[in-house]
């Protein structure tokens, strides 16, 4: 069994974790690199009979 599942944790939880660790541990320099990255993007696409009828993308900043 995984140590973050034993925890109590799930990856999500622990991934999320592991990350804000590293962003702390970083040098100013290579934290504003990170910080630019810190971007998601979704699109979201509607279907009728299988084809593509409508997108909807939008882009998120991840919370620090």
């Amino acid at each position: 069994m995984s140590y973050w599942r034993t925890a109590g944790l799930t990856y999500v939880q622990f991934s999320s974790v592991a990350a804000r660790m590293v962003r702390q541990a970083l040098k100013p320099e290579a934290a504003k690199r990170a910080a630019a990255r810190e971007t998601g993007s979704i699109n979201i696409r509607f279907l009728e009979k299988g084809k593509i009828v409508g997108n909807v993308p939008f882009s998120t900043k991840v919370a620090v």
